[in-house]
């Protein structure tokens, strides 16, 4: 079943990309940085197996993965800063989301400042939904998109080449979207269920 619905995946993103190019890969890592869990792990290699047809540049292709992240997060996090904090604190108790985890956020862009969200554009899973948090702690908005680009930018010139090292080895790509997107989905189950566990507690204590 996994299997097959990542297959059908693979074939879309790979039929996007051909048809539309750049602007393919542009739209791709736009869906992803929207808080829709498709895998750049997927897109940006492709892209990068298109490098070595010819198609587009190395440089071009990692320019669009992260071009596309700008704009995917653009929605993402007005999202959050118009109306996320209010709807959470009002709300999140039916997503297992209390004051407390709001505090954390507060503490970690304290801590950190906006560094957070340049480090968060290059970790996998984490990097779809980060754009979410930054509007509802009202992050700087020139200031997150410029990180927020740079972050993607380094991403996607790492998975491009990851593609591009590859080459012609179709096959061999599959096999490794495959392995790292199962990988991704053990982890998410292991996480998951501390996030539950952690935050039903936390919801008690509300």
């Amino acid at each position: 079943m996994i299997n097959n619905i990542l297959s059908i995946m693979i074939h879309w993103i790979q039929d996007v990309v051909t048809n539309m190019g750049p602007w393919g890969v542009a739209l791709l890592m736009a869906i992803e940085s929207c808080n829709i869990p498709l895998p750049s792990e997927a897109i940006l290699p492709f892209a990068g197996y298109l490098v070595t047809k010819g198609v587009f540049s190395i440089h071009t292709a990692a320019f669009f993965g992260a071009l596309g992240c700008v704009l995917g997060s653009i929605p993402s996090y007005y999202l959050g800063y118009f109306g996320g904090r209010k709807f959470i604190e009002k709300y999140g108790k039916y997503f297992l989301i209390s004051h407390h985890d709001l505090e954390v956020a507060d503490k970690w862009v304290d801590k950190y400042g906006d560094w957070s969200f340049f480090i968060c554009r290059m970790l996998p899973v984490v990097r779809t939904f980060i754009s979410l948090p930054a509007g509802i702690l009202k992050a700087r908005k020139r200031t997150f998109f410029i990180f927020t680009f740079i972050g993607s930018l380094v991403w996607s010139y790492l998975l491009v080449w990851v593609g591009v090292k590859v080459g012609e080895n179709t096959e061999t790509l599959k096999h490794i979207w495959h392995k790292f997107d199962a990988l991704i989905i053990i982890i998410c189950l292991i996480l998951g269920g501390i996030y539950i566990y952690n935050h039903v507690k936390h919801l008690k204590k509300s």
